[in-house]
């Protein structure tokens, strides 16, 4: 195991602990390690409810590294399977089990594609000097989309002209919008938060596993043509890789700040136009 994260298991509740310092950022290993585990719990017959947090109270996962999509290939031919990013959420929306993430900080791009991918989230709202959970999709405004199953999730969700504002703004939510809009279940003051989601994990963990799984099942069965529509997605991606003025988009973006963790406090003004 690396040092990306941390598992616990105890009365059917796996417990996920992100912890990547600074920001969390999703790097290639630190999102492969997060895919094995993802992968081992989803057939995990002891398991009932996987719960993801993070161990920085100012990130939950920024996104995912710029730096990385730098050296993705561009003009490759149409995929015709999952990429891996979709796999793992895939994963977690399928998997046998309740899925729920709580997020305490903030969550942008890839980040918020896990976070969406969970069948249940639940954030907390501003406390004294801290903004609380803050939600970005910030891709559009680096010359890109989000491609790890974000337009697909935030559609369904919000619905098109919501899920337009926040993928096309590329702005900065905070928890009680997110709430409003439908990116979050709730969103609940510090004090409140972790005792809800305990409650909540525990009394589902302590229902029959078949029962649980059949239940999810049958409620997402709600949704249609999710697979193919994230295939579209994933190829819309890749097209845009090599568009007019991403890399030059993605370049200015690391120049100015992004992915340190100051800059990162300020994402959304990152990707304000400038002369």
């Amino acid at each position: 195991m690396g040092t990306g994260l941390s598992v616990t298991k105890a009365d059917g509740i796996a417990r996920i602990v992100l912890n990547s310092p600074p920001i969390n950022l999703f790097t290639f290993d630190f999102f492969l390690e997060t895919m094995q585990v993802i992968s081992d719990l989803a057939v995990d017959d002891e398991i009932r409810v996987v719960l993801i947090s993070s161990a920085n109270p100012d990130f939950f996962i920024a996104h995912f590294d710029v730096e990385a999509i730098l050296t993705f290939p561009t003009g490759t031919p149409p995929a015709t399977e999952l990429n891996p990013y979709h796999v793992m959420c895939e994963t977690l929306r399928t998997m046998p089990k309740a899925t729920i993430a709580v997020i305490e900080g903030r969550v942008g791009g890839g980040g918020s594609e896990l976070a969406l991918s969970c069948d249940m989230r639940f954030a907390v709202l501003p406390h004294g000097d801290h903004p609380g959970a803050v939600f970005n999709q910030p891709e559009v405004g680096l010359g890109i989309i989000p491609g790890g199953s974000g337009t697909q999730r935030l559609a369904r969700l919000m619905g098109r002209s919501r899920a337009l504002e926040v993928v096309l703004g590329c702005d900065d939510f905070d928890a009680v919008d997110a709430e409003r809009y439908g990116w979050v279940n709730r969103s609940l003051p510090k004090d409140e938060l972790w005792p809800f989601v305990e409650r909540m994990a525990k009394r589902i963990a302590s229902f029959p596993a078949h029962a649980i799984a059949a239940g999810k099942a049958s409620v997402i069965r709600a949704e249609k043509e999710v697979p193919q529509d994230l295939l579209a997605e994933g190829n819309a991606f890749s097209a845009t890789l090599g568009g007019p003025g991403a890399r030059e988009a993605m370049e200015k973006f690391l120049r100015d700040g992004g992915q340190t963790r100051e800059g990162e406090l300020r994402l959304s003004t990152l990707l304000d136009p400038r002369p």
